[in-house]
Parts: structure tokens; sequence; C-alpha cells
């Protein structure tokens, strides 16, 4: 039998989250490596929705220097 894997749900539909704010960097590094890349939807559970969500808040939140693009 294949190793089966568990279905991870959506954290933010659950809570039922519409917009993520890129402003809130304490959020936003959660789903940020050490490194400072953003980790794939794949292993977060995130929907494709709020992926998408997610990444565009992190990209403005770079681009306003709230986040750094790399970690030291």
């Amino acid at each position: 039998m294949k190793d089966a894997k568990k279905k991870k749900n959506c954290s933010l539909c659950a809570d039922k989250v519409e917009y993520i704010d890129f402003k809130d960097a304490s959020k936003l590094r959660r789903y940020l490596t050490e490194a400072g890349k953003i980790i794939p939807r794949r292993i977060t559970g995130n929907c494709a929705k709020h992926q998408r969500m997610i990444v565009k808040a992190i990209k403005q939140a770079r681009e306003a220097a709230i986040l750094s693009y790399t970690f030291d």
C-alpha cells in the first residue's frame, strides 16, 4: 500500500479570510523560510486562491520595505 498523504486543509479558508494585509509582517513571516523564500502551498496546505493572496502580499511588503528580500 502506498503512503497515503493526508490532505492539508487551508487554514485561511477555515478562518474565512477574504484579504491578507501586506502590512501584517508577523503573519506573512509564517509563510517564509529562514532564508526568506516563500513556502510552497503543498507544504503550507493553502488553497490556490489564498496562496496567490499570500504571494502578492509578501511581494508588496518587500517592495514597501516591510519585509526584506533575504534574511541573513
